[in-house]
């Protein structure tokens, strides 16, 4: 694991980790934090230290199991551990850190980031590099670790952050504990705090649940009622979900934008007005299980193998449940994109503009014209087996260019070059006669899209 260029700062290339066992009690009135981080890690090259991302918080103390003593010092970004001698590549390590205070975001060049205060309750958005703001990390894309998280806070505040395993109620304090056994980058773990209510949902076999503010619940019902359907448009698609169970949170505070980690997707209020005005963003969320999740990013430049994806998923939505098809769309936005300034590059659009909205019409552009390059059915057969080859694991650019011409059978060196490594957005190839790509697909199967009330936890 080298350095990313885009946040040179964050990660340290000398140890992976391999578990995190996080133990966090946190009061709402006070905003206050304390935890505790078992780090399982194993060294990658020779070294008597190494560090830890952590910001905003301070370590109180750190513990190993080396049997030598271990030092550590604190900057305002890292927590650097000294281990007291030299360890090989492959020997494995165990850290613990106790560690508190008042949690608050990052600021970024990419706005505020991390753990966040709700008007009643708590959020985090990491993406890309928040999650030092709640607990001590490896904070690189490329460095994907199971969970384990006991969470304790103020009775009558449901908690999600990833499977569900016990909860309990001792001395006035309620503790929820989760795994994550899939492995996960640490800008996807999260933890939602609220007052919500949380309900089961069948999402086409999958295992589903919606936490939300009991006084949303119609506009939940409404604008969610489509999600069974989706998932299983995206699983004919993409292939099986590709993680236990997926999880909706909504707030009662409006939120600037949808978020997803892994296994969830976190929705503000406003994003869900009981019109389904939003609905392309249920869908943007939920492709993000396959896309950037299951099948995460090795750097930050390829951003667009998560957004790109996620992006034209909303796509394939519209077409798949009646709407405008995706051809129709992706005229669309060429039209609008080829009004932009011709100033970025898909591959590498440097970090100001990683989260641009040309990044994510542009790389959905790019999938519509492989699709009218290589048709429908060996089109899809690319998503299908990219995500199962590619499953709890992560990739490049380079790694989708192999597998599109693989396989494809043909060459696809010139098609990627014009539309990753040029500024000018290249021209649709013509689409095929009677190509789905320009016909809407009607789902064919009606589905239950019914919410099962579970109670409130």
């Amino acid at each position: 694991m080298s350095p990313d260029d885009y946040t040179p700062h964050s990660g340290d290339r000398r140890y992976r980790v391999e578990h995190y066992d996080l133990t966090i009690d946190y009061r709402l009135g006070t905003n206050r934090l304390d935890g505790v981080a078992v780090v399982h890690g194993r060294v990658v090259e020779p070294t008597r230290a190494i560090s830890l991302d952590l910001a905003g918080l301070r370590a109180t103390k750190v513990r190993g199991d080396l049997g030598g003593r271990i030092g550590f010092t604190q900057t305002d970004r890292k927590v650097k551990v000294a281990f007291g001698r030299e360890l090989a590549a492959g020997d494995p390590f165990e850290l613990t850190i106790s560690y508190g205070g008042a949690p608050r975001p990052r600021r970024t060049r990419w706005g505020t980031l991390g753990w966040e205060e709700l008007e009643d309750g708590a959020i985090v958005a990491s993406q890309p590099i928040g999650a030092p703001s709640w607990f001590p990390c490896n904070d690189h894309p490329s460095d994907r670790a199971t969970y384990r998280l006991s969470i304790t806070t103020d009775p009558g505040y449901a908690v999600a952050a990833a499977e569900p395993v016990s909860t309990t109620t001792k001395g006035g304090r309620t503790t929820w504990v989760f795994e994550r056994t899939a492995p996960t980058a640490s800008y996807l773990a999260t933890v939602q705090i609220g007052k919500y209510v949380s309900r089961s949902m069948d999402l086409s076999g999958v295992e589903g649940q919606v936490l939300h503010p009991a006084g949303l619940t119609a506009r939940v019902d409404a604008d969610l009622a489509p999600l069974p359907q989706m998932m299983a448009v995206f699983a004919e698609a993409f292939g099986r979900y590709p993680l236990p169970s997926y999880r909706l949170v909504v707030t009662a505070d409006d939120l600037e934008i949808p978020l997803e980690a892994q296994g969830m997707g976190v929705f503000g209020a406003n994003h869900i007005d009981g019109r389904g005005s939003l609905e392309r963003l249920i869908a943007h969320e939920l492709a993000h299980q396959w896309f950037g999740n299951s099948v995460g990013v090795a750097r930050w430049r390829d951003i667009w193998l998560n957004e790109g994806f996620a992006c034209y998923a909303e796509w394939i939505w519209s077409e798949r449940s009646g709407g405008h098809s995706a051809h129709a769309k992706a005229l669309g936005h060429w039209a609008a994109l080829a009004a932009e300034p011709q100033d970025l590059v898909l591959s590498d659009p440097g970090p100001e503009l990683m989260f641009d909205d040309r990044v994510y019409k542009r790389g959905a552009l790019l999938l519509h014209a492989l699709r009218l390059t290589v048709g429908d059915d060996v089109f899809f057969r690319i998503l299908r087996e990219w995500t199962e080859r590619h499953a709890g694991a992560i990739a490049t650019t380079e790694d989708f260019r192999r597998h599109a011409a693989s396989v494809s059978g043909r060459s696809l060196e010139a098609f990627f070059d014009a539309w990753l490594d040029a500024e000018t957005v290249p021209p649709l190839p013509a689409a095929p006669v009677g190509s789905a790509a320009v016909e809407p697909a009607p789902v064919t199967q009606a589905l239950n899209v019914g919410v099962r009330v579970a109670g409130e936890r």
